[in-house]
């Protein structure tokens, strides 16, 4: 039987990937998106049906949450400073409007709950491997919001409405709707239209993941058998490079003429993820690298796919929030 999907905010930079690939998965697709960034990333398909609205109306969230096996809710106002140029509609979309959304969920009988916190919820951590057990240690708003959500759903789980947390590290490569606001898209970017980047420090770690190996890992949740996944948290990254570590594989494949500027800074926050758990629990290992990142970056480059990348808002949260001026 064919399962029914609600991708709340599959409009975004994760979703552009994951509902075609859905799709091609012979799922019946639903998305409940605001689309500020378009709808042109979504191709028509008789089995996807596309629902313009706003995560925070609830009534509209009742009448649309019917006969949905699974919701992956991927909505949200993402990363630090997008959230702090407003943090009071960074609060009414990533937190208050969260518990209604679950308990409209468990209400109208969905099934599994998948929902989008991430990495950032740990803070900054000494111990080498962070795994899903140690303590949360949230930084900004942003995470400790995420932290918030996760308790939250944990207080509704059961068998009938099975819930997953999964902690992504920071998303990279080439998708139809692109941001280039997240730190390997940012130095692709720079080194392939300047010939020019710029790292300050470079010693600090980040987790990084594919955008191809995020959708498999909502793939693998959806699929997973219940008693392996209700109620678990799962980090889902790969590397965990420092930044200085990036900018070279970003060199290597943009080009030796590239120039790498490093400059000192007084921000030295350092994160890491381990990612046993999901490889062990649901076996899920990554297909693909920052390298494989940036390389498809730069094709989409050459082949002209994303035109004024340097400047076009549609790429840079902050910037089309503020343009929009979403309230």
């Amino acid at each position: 039987m064919t399962k029914n999907i609600l991708v709340i905010g599959g409009g975004g930079y994760v979703g552009s990937e994951l509902v075609p690939t859905l799709l091609k998965e012979n799922y019946s697709v639903s998305v409940y998106d605001l689309f500020i960034y378009g709808k042109n990333a979504l191709d028509q398909n008789k089995n996807l049906t596309l629902i313009e609205g706003d995560i925070r109306d609830l009534k509209k969230l009742n009448n649309t949450i019917k006969n949905f096996e699974i919701v992956i809710h991927l909505a949200c106002i993402s990363n630090d400073p997008s959230f702090e140029l407003n943090p009071e509609l960074g609060k009414s979309i990533n937190l208050d409007c969260f518990r209604p959304l679950v308990e409209i969920c468990k209400n109208n009988k969905v099934k599994r709950f998948i929902y989008a916190s991430s990495s950032s919820v740990y803070g900054i951590k000494k111990e080498k491997n962070v795994s899903e057990n140690l303590s949360l240690e949230p930084l900004t708003d942003y995470s400790k919001f995420k932290v918030e959500c996760e308790k939250i759903l944990l207080e509704y789980k059961d068998n009938r409405f099975e819930t997953v947390i999964i902690r992504p590290a920071t998303v990279c490569g080439y998708a139809k709707r692109q941001r280039l606001d997240v730190v390997v898209n940012i130095l692709t970017n720079l080194a392939f239209n300047k010939r020019k980047i710029k790292i300050f420090g470079g010693e600090q770690l980040r987790p990084n993941i594919h955008i191809k190996d995020m959708v498999r890992v909502y793939l693998n949740v959806i699929e997973a058998k219940a008693d392996l996944v209700n109620g678990e948290i799962f980090n889902a990254g790969y590397d965990n490079m420092k930044v200085k570590e990036i900018a070279n594989i970003v060199k290597k494949v943009i080009g030796e003429d590239v120039e790498i500027d490093k400059e000192v800074t007084n921000d030295n926050r350092s994160y890491h993820i381990s990612s046993e758990k999901i490889k062990k629990i649901i076996n899920f290992v990554p297909n693909f690298t920052i390298e494989d990142a940036v390389k498809d970056l730069k094709d989409a480059f050459e082949n002209k796919k994303l035109p004024g990348s340097l400047d076009n808002s549609i790429y840079f949260n902050i910037k089309k929030m503020q343009e929009i001026q979403l309230k």
